[in-house]
């Protein structure tokens, strides 16, 4: 009976070790199957935005930071140079560079043959804004102020009003328009911005433009709204000086503020900020330059994690009282992305070559210039931006379409 006993007893114990060890074999290898698992999906997760970004160069880091004018109807050399040699990353046009449409679809197409060259498309960009400020020629049909817009009030007709815009600059090559304007026009005596804001009621603002916002935006075209944080209180332009608005932050947040926060909630992309003096929010920069009004305020307050584009930094509220190159470092630290720069033959290369300086010397941190980066990037890629040749124009539909919408508003007395 003892040795069956102990016979029984030694059975018992090799069935519980095999058992053991085919149970550390299973979870061996169960692990290494979850070890694989986790190291593809970290392998499908790889950012392929970082990985663009870390195999750039300073330069082409650089370049992307800036949108440029030039002038005439055609590139020149100059124009090369900036491409070939300093990434730029995109261009803005106005009426002196159009002169028909055949024409303006031709420089596109040649500006982004000319890109080619580079890894990263180009950011093509106009202000289309309907009424008087438009820059597209004639066949294209002329279209009412935003004001007369606001004026109607009517969901429909703003998202059409939007739709066409977008259709007209998207049929011959543009990928981004600085429209629509979410100024409150509050002050009657303002110089500048007028019929082009929707009116002079926060409501009316917000409704209207969003829907006009969304509208550019269903043609797959970036709305940027402007100017934050609001130029309709101004009584100067700032195309000639820095306008200056008495208000402190509680004030703005009444007025101003409401139809940018309802943008930003609503989805928005871009936010263009206006050359415009807050003394009381910043007694020392206007709104361009100041870490109080775009990091504070745009970036932390109202949680806009989108592409920040200065305006035109040759405009006189800037250029009247500072170097581009200073006021383009400023911009940059203050939480900016992209510098706007229009006008004048050698101020993006004195800005990009300070810019350089800046970084090199550690004033500015590559990481920084990462993060900004890192934003515009990400945003042409949800825009599927490319170098893609337009092949033609559909003028025909699009004025059908906006005859249409012209006899709609008509109704509208």
């Amino acid at each position: 009976m003892n040795n069956k006993f102990y016979i029984l007893i030694i059975l018992g114990l090799m069935l519980v070790l095999s058992s053991c060890t085919k149970s550390q074999e299973e979870i061996i290898d169960n692990n290494s199957n979850q070890v694989d698992d986790e190291l593809g999906e970290e392998t499908e997760d790889i950012d392929e935005i970082v990985e663009l970004i870390n195999s750039m160069t300073l330069d082409e880091k650089i370049g992307q930071l800036l949108i440029i004018g030039f002038n005439g109807t055609s590139i020149d050399e100059r124009v090369e140079t900036m491409i070939k040699k300093y990434h730029i990353g995109g261009f803005i046009l106005f009426r002196e560079n159009i002169s028909s449409v055949e024409q303006t679809t031709e420089l596109l197409n040649t500006l982004k043959d000319t890109n080619k060259t580079n890894p990263i498309p180009l950011f093509l960009s106009i202000d289309e804004e309907g009424g008087r400020v438009r820059r597209l020629p004639y066949p294209f049909l002329k279209l009412p102020t935003a004001k007369k817009i606001g004026d109607i009030n009517d969901k429909n007709i703003s998202f059409q009003y939007g739709k066409i815009l977008g259709r007209r600059i998207k049929s011959i090559g543009f990928n981004m328009n600085f429209a629509p304007v979410m100024d409150v026009n509050s002050n009657p005596q303002n110089p500048v911005i007028g019929d082009r804001a929707f009116g002079a009621t926060v409501d009316i603002v917000s409704n209207t433009g969003i829907q006009v916002m969304n509208g550019i935006n269903s043609e797959n075209i970036i709305p940027i709204i402007k100017h934050f944080p609001g130029h309709g209180d101004t009584s100067a332009d700032s195309h000639i000086n820095i306008p200056i608005v008495d208000k402190g932050l509680t004030q703005i947040e009444h007025l101003e503020l409401i139809p940018f926060t309802r943008g930003i909630e609503a989805g928005v992309d871009g936010v263009m900020i206006g050359h415009i003096m807050f003394p009381q929010i910043d007694d020392t920069y206007p709104a361009t330059l100041s870490k109080k009004i775009i990091t504070d305020i745009l970036r932390e307050k109202l949680f806009f994690d989108g592409v920040v584009i200065s305006d035109d930094m040759t405009m006189g509220a800037i250029a009247k009282n500072y170097e581009i190159e200073d006021a383009a470092v400023s911009y940059l630290k203050a939480g900016g992305d992209i510098l706007l720069i229009c006008h004048g033959h050698d101020e993006p290369i004195k800005v990009i070559q300070r810019i350089k300086e800046e970084v090199e010397r550690g004033n500015i941190r590559e990481e920084a210039l990462d993060e900004k980066l890192y934003r515009i990037l990400k945003l042409k890629d949800k825009y599927n931006i490319s170098d893609e040749i337009v092949d033609s124009e559909d003028i025909q539909s699009i004025n059908h379409d906006t005859q249409l919408l012209l006899d709609k508003i008509k109704e509208f007395k």
